[in-house]
């Protein structure tokens, strides 16, 4: 499915593609990008009791010091049975931080402006799985949903097989589910 346009107005439509397709596929494990936890919200009301991680920005993303998901929403998610990662993000931590002071680029950088390519979503879904998987909250091996955005909600769904960092490249983006055709 190709959304004409990206950001949250596909929130909806992404959730349930992915549910459909994670059934016919029989797959039980949801990683989801979410700051608000409004998008693990939606999902959560379409896979009772299936396994939901809920990948955040890293605390300082938007200001130093600070966590953009407010604390009573973590633990309203933790009560919900999601597991909630906030760490540093795959494809940026250290590398960006040598970017930013002495400019050029870095491998982890060449490697998210690559699957920009195919959207931020498919991005972002490629980064959180490995981001779940290296820690322990998703199982090695299996096939996942991955669901990211470019923005706001969801527009980016898709099948993953991840690997751990340090052996990213043998990650597999199995299909894509659902993105946006313009972002």
């Amino acid at each position: 499915m190709l959304f004409e346009k990206k950001g949250s107005a596909n929130t909806e439509m992404t959730l349930k593609l992915a549910v459909k397709r994670a059934e016919e596929l029989d797959i039980n494990h949801f990683v989801v990008a979410s700051n608000t936890g409004e998008t693990v919200r939606q999902l959560l009301k379409l896979v009772p009791g299936q396994s939901v991680v809920c990948v955040t920005h890293h605390t300082g993303f938007a200001k130093p010091g600070e966590q953009e998901m407010p604390p009573e929403v973590r633990e309203e998610l933790i009560k919900a049975g999601v597991q909630v990662l906030t760490t540093t993000h795959l494809l940026g931590g250290v590398d960006r931080g040598v970017e930013n002071k002495f400019g050029g680029t870095y491998p982890a950088g060449i490697i998210a402006h690559t699957l920009r390519m195919l959207g931020q979503g498919v991005k972002v879904g490629v980064e959180i799985a490995a981001m779940a998987l290296d820690a322990g909250m998703i199982p090695y091996g299996k096939d996942v949903i991955a669901i990211g955005g470019s923005g706001r909600g969801a527009d980016t769904a898709m099948v993953v097989c991840p690997a751990h960092a340090k052996d990213f490249f043998e990650g597999r983006v199995r299909e894509i589910i659902c993105k946006p055709r313009n972002f």
